[in-house]
Order: C-alpha cells, then structure tokens, then sequence
C-alpha cells in the first residue's frame, strides 16, 4: 500500500510541474566568430555581428529551482576577414572576405534557478546543442583607389548529417550541413521577462571534409546576448 500511495504522490508531483510549463519567445544579437588556432581559440578582430530568433519551453524539474529549456532558433554564425588598409588602398587593395553560415539550431540547457525576490530569479545554465545549416552566403569587397567592387555567393552545404555519412561530392569549399557543440548560460528573469548572456562552442569542423583531431581550427564559436518572454 505505501509504494502504490508513493507512486501516486510522484504522478501527482509530475503533473504538477508540467502543468507549470512555460513557453515564450527569445532573440537577440550575435557575435560570431570561427576557430582559427590548434586550441580552439579566434581572432577577435574577425569577430561578425548577427542575431539569433525562435522560441523555447521552460520545463519545471524542481519547481521554482530547475529547469529544463529545449529550443529551436534560427541563427546567424561564421566570421569576417580583412586586408590591406582601407584608409590608404591607393595602391594596395582593401579586401574584405565575410562568411554568414545560417542554422536551425536546437539547444538543450539544464537551468539551475535562485530567487532574489518575489519576482526575480538569476539563473544559470548549460547544455548540448545540435544545428543545421540552412542557408548563408559568402562575400567578397574590394577596394582600390576609391573604387570597390563586390561579389557574393550562396555556402554550398555538403550533406553530411549523422543521418548522412560518407557524402562522395565533400570538399573544402563546402560547410557541413550538421553543426554541434555546448552552451553556457546566465541571466536573469523579471516575472515573464527573460535576459541573459549564452556562449556557444562548437566541437565539429564546420568545412566539409576537413576533419582532423589534432587540433580545433574552423570551429563555430558565438556570444550571445537575449531577451525573452514566458507566456
């Protein structure tokens, strides 16, 4: 009788806080950037604005202290390139080289809560997330001696997924379409309101056919700042 009244007491405690299930909507700005040294880290200087827009669950684990946030957002990575001096490109061209990759991506954070009022919560997280590449482009701008010519092109995507392996036509000058990685998170939350600061690492190459495990070049690597709303 105890463990039949036990397990009634755990449905009725689950239900309970899926009934308090939230969703809502979150986006914001993107700093954007891609791996270019054997230890994962960047150039800042090849940092790439961009923004991020989708919609998350805020899935009650422990009422009020943890949480589990799935989402799926649509969101802009990659980073730019410069040379030259486009203050004095008389002689010397100026050329900038942007790539703006574009994904699906799904994150899955664990998010740990501490109330500091009646209505206020900082919060903390972290977690898995997997992409797909969508859509982007690629360009290039010239500048010299005042004239600047540009060309763009769409990122070809090489069909790699987990679904997918061993695609014949990979190659450098393709991304692979299935990005993943982890997340870290803080910010805080204002009754329904949401902002918060995420850091996202990529752990695969993002050029088809150029994995190498000995070091962590051409790696997703984006900074994240969001606001968001519970329903």
């Amino acid at each position: 009788m105890k463990k039949i009244i036990l397990s009634f007491a755990a449905l009725a405690i689950s239900f309970g806080a899926m009934s308090q299930v939230r969703v809502g909507v979150k986006g914001g700005w993107n700093l954007s950037n891609i791996s270019v040294n054997n230890n994962g880290s960047v150039d800042n200087d090849r940092s790439l604005s961009g923004y991020h827009i989708g919609v998350i669950a805020d899935v009650p684990l422990v009422p009020r202290i943890l949480s589990l946030q799935p989402g799926v957002f649509y969101t802009t990575k990659g980073a730019k390139l410069e040379s030259g001096d486009k203050d004095n490109s008389t002689t010397v061209p100026y050329r900038k080289y942007t790539t703006r990759p574009q994904y699906i991506e799904i994150p899955l954070n664990v998010v740990g809560k501490i109330p500091v009022g009646t209505n206020t919560r900082l919060f903390a997280g972290i977690g898995p997330y997997m992409a797909f590449g969508v859509a982007g482009k690629n360009k290039v701008s010239t500048t010299l001696a005042g004239v600047t010519t540009s060309t763009e092109s769409n990122i070809k995507w090489d069909d790699d997924t987990p679904f997918h392996d061993g695609d014949p036509n990979q190659g450098l000058d393709k991304y692979k379409r299935f990005d993943w990685g982890g997340n870290v998170q803080v910010g805080a939350e204002f009754r329904n309101f949401l902002v918060s600061a995420q850091y996202g690492h990529g752990f695969g190459k993002i050029n088809s056919g150029g994995e190498d495990s000995r070091n962590d070049k051409n790696k997703n690597r984006v900074f994240s700042v969001s606001l968001g709303y519970l329903f």
